[in-house]
């Protein structure tokens, strides 16, 4: 008796939706998908623009705001970028005087990364852009689409964090 792919997938085993002598990358998830996040980021800078933001500089600076991280090591790691890249997008950041650099007082080797003024208006902008970015991208769906939507994703999301895990155990 053939088992289904829905219960190979239920069961752990890996689903057979794409097959080498028929894949066609433009009508893959992944290939969509990753149109889908260049066509949103693309349309995020476009209104982050006059603010003077692009793409990379407001993640780190929304996610400085929201208190996910207070030195440039634990910003690096939630953008995940490299230290290089994030030294380097402080910088830009602190040029448009958005963010400060401070030497904390308890350990003056740690440099701890603050909003300015501008900073925290700016950043306090980007959930409204975010916001209309992604309710006109899901425009035409109905609120239970939405949640199952991402649901999908989500799972999708466990499905690839539990390969790396398999493939890292630590």
């Amino acid at each position: 008796m053939a088992t289904s792919t829905a219960s190979k997938s239920a069961k752990g085993a890996p689903a057979a939706f794409y097959r080498p002598e028929t894949y066609h990358p433009d009508g893959s998830v992944a290939y969509l998908m990753k149109r889908l996040i260049l066509s949103f980021s693309s349309e995020v800078e476009h209104q982050l623009d006059p603010r003077g933001l692009t793409n990379a500089q407001w993640v780190p600076l929304y996610k400085l705001h929201l208190g996910h991280g207070t030195t440039a090591a634990e910003l690096a790691r939630e953008c995940h970028l490299d230290a290089g890249a994030m030294t380097r997008m402080l910088d830009r950041l602190e040029a448009k005087g958005l963010v400060r650099r401070v030497r904390s007082s308890e350990d003056r080797r740690v440099v701890n990364l603050e909003l300015s003024d501008e900073g925290r208006q700016a950043a306090s902008e980007i959930p409204k852009v975010l916001c209309g970015v992604l309710n006109t991208h899901l425009q035409g769906f109905t609120a239970e689409e939405v949640v199952q939507l991402k649901s999908m994703l989500q799972r999708m999301l466990a499905n690839g964090e539990a390969l790396q895990k398999n493939r890292n155990p630590q």
